[in-house]
């Protein structure tokens, strides 16, 4: 008895990183490297585009876009340089947030989530690299996309296996450090390839954001046994309850969360077109100056996300509080109220173009500081609502189309930047603040029945 007390007394408790499983601090830091190297390089891209590599005389030496070009220009008529940025951009980050569906799928079915994120963090890395060549500028994106998928929706359901199925709290807070990891990298990313790119030229911006994702890639390694897995083998050996086929509740779940992201798609159009035209519009008709200092503009990519990390203790706080007095916005009720927040940041730079001339620069960072506040009431929600509700053997795969709900905003914020010469400023922003307040209003039409369906005790 006594011997057993000593080895007993003689456990190391697990290591633990901000109250949560140390699991969590390698998927943060993986997240951050990886967010760092994609915000980094999609703070330039639609700007390189536009002003250099879509020009005469480089367009070109491209290899395969003429058929792409001729591909688009089918379908939606003869664009600009800058309409043909945008609809590359929107199918570039429209399909970063698709292929996660097959990578979920790939990572259940058959490589497992661990190997599934190494070797995108691989694919990734090689991408950034060939971004450094005009004439692989499309392979280039094919990489990152490739790589994306496989990666993305994969580590984020290895934060929700770092918890018990019935500790939603400690899953919430686990998501929302994890979404403090993406919002760093978001941060700092775009401070950094945006200044380099400005002081160096466009191709030190890209070879910067190549390397973090090395590091991103070399963190996660470092914390691979800390990682939760499912493989797949182990999943087919207990098939008696892994394989059963959905029951009929589940798949009112299932019907229920694509609902839910289908909403989510009016606010990530109103949140993203931050990083496309909003960075051409302040290009153009913002007064940089601030205090002597000409403000590059690729770093208003990162104003958002840094409000984003400044405001997360506030909201637990808040939420917290809201809580102990029963008032606490359930999960698609903060949905809602971050679509409404990006509509409003959408009217914002309405009264700023009304007013006439050149706009402040306090105008684009106060959208941008709206923004940030409404990502944390939507994105980390709508993570953990996922990866608590749906079912095990379709969790990576629903995670995935989470992600590719994105594709379709994406998509869509493209094709409607590509309308921008066509419309006045404040025509533009008033459109996107109508298209987030769609969504908060479908939000709160919409929160009863499916609460009902997800959140039911």
């Amino acid at each position: 008895m006594t011997a057993t007390t000593i080895d007993t007394a003689g456990v190391a408790p697990p290591r633990k990183f901000m109250g949560q499983p140390m699991g969590l601090a390698y998927l943060a830091f993986t997240e951050a490297w990886e967010r760092f190297s994609y915000y980094g390089m999609t703070a330039l891209l639609v700007l390189y585009m536009s002003q250099a590599l879509f020009l005469p005389g480089r367009i070109e030496h491209i290899a395969g876009f003429g058929a792409l070009r001729g591909a688009l220009e089918a379908v939606f008529g003869r664009m600009t340089t800058l309409a043909l940025a945008s609809q590359v951009y929107g199918l570039y980050t429209g399909f970063v947030y698709l292929t996660p569906v097959f990578g979920g799928m790939i990572a259940d079915r058959w490589l497992g989530r661990r190997t599934a994120v190494i070797l995108g963090a691989v694919m990734m890395s090689a991408g950034h690299i060939a971004m450094a060549f005009d004439a692989s500028f499309l392979l280039a994106l094919g990489l990152l996309i490739v790589g994306c998928g496989l990666l993305k929706g994969n580590i984020s359901v290895q934060v929700g296996g770092l918890y018990d199925e019935h500790d939603g709290g400690g899953r919430t807070r686990g998501f929302a450090i994890f979404s403090t990891g993406i919002n760093i990298g978001a941060v700092v990313g775009p401070l950094a390839c945006g200044l380099l790119a400005q002081v160096y030229g466009w191709h030190a911006g890209f070879a910067l954001a190549g390397g973090l994702m090395l590091m991103g890639l070399a963190t996660y390694v470092a914390g691979y046994r800390h990682l939760p897995e499912t493989h797949p083998s182990a999943q087919r050996v207990t098939a008696g309850t892994a394989q059963a086929p959905l029951d009929g509740r589940q798949w009112r779940v299932v019907a229920a969360l694509i609902g839910v992201m289908g909403i989510t798609i009016f606010q990530s159009i109103a949140y993203g077109q931050n990083t496309n035209i909003g960075l051409v519009w302040i290009d153009r008709d913002v007064d940089l100056n601030l205090l002597g200092f000409h403000v590059p503009v690729a770093w208003f990519s990162s104003v958002d996300s840094a409000v984003s990390i400044a405001v997360l203790p506030l909201l637990i706080w808040l939420w917290r509080r809201q809580a102990a007095r029963g008032r606490e916005p359930r999960e698609i009720g903060k949905i809602g109220i971050g679509a409404l927040m990006a509509a409003g940041a959408n009217l914002l730079l309405v009264l700023a173009c009304l007013k006439g001339g050149r706009v402040t620069v306090l105008a684009p960072i106060a959208y941008d500081v709206i923004l940030g506040v409404a990502f944390m009431y939507y994105w980390p929600t709508l993570l953990g609502l996922v990866a608590g509700t749906a079912p095990r053997r379709l969790r990576a795969t629903l995670m995935g189309v989470a992600m590719a709900s994105n594709f379709i905003a994406n998509f869509l914020i493209g094709w409607f930047g590509s309308l921008y010469e066509q419309m006045t400023p404040a025509g533009f922003w008033g459109l996107h603040a109508a298209i987030g307040a769609m969504g908060g209003i479908a939000a709160w039409l919409l929160r009863r029945p499916l609460e009902k369906i997800l959140l039911a005790d």
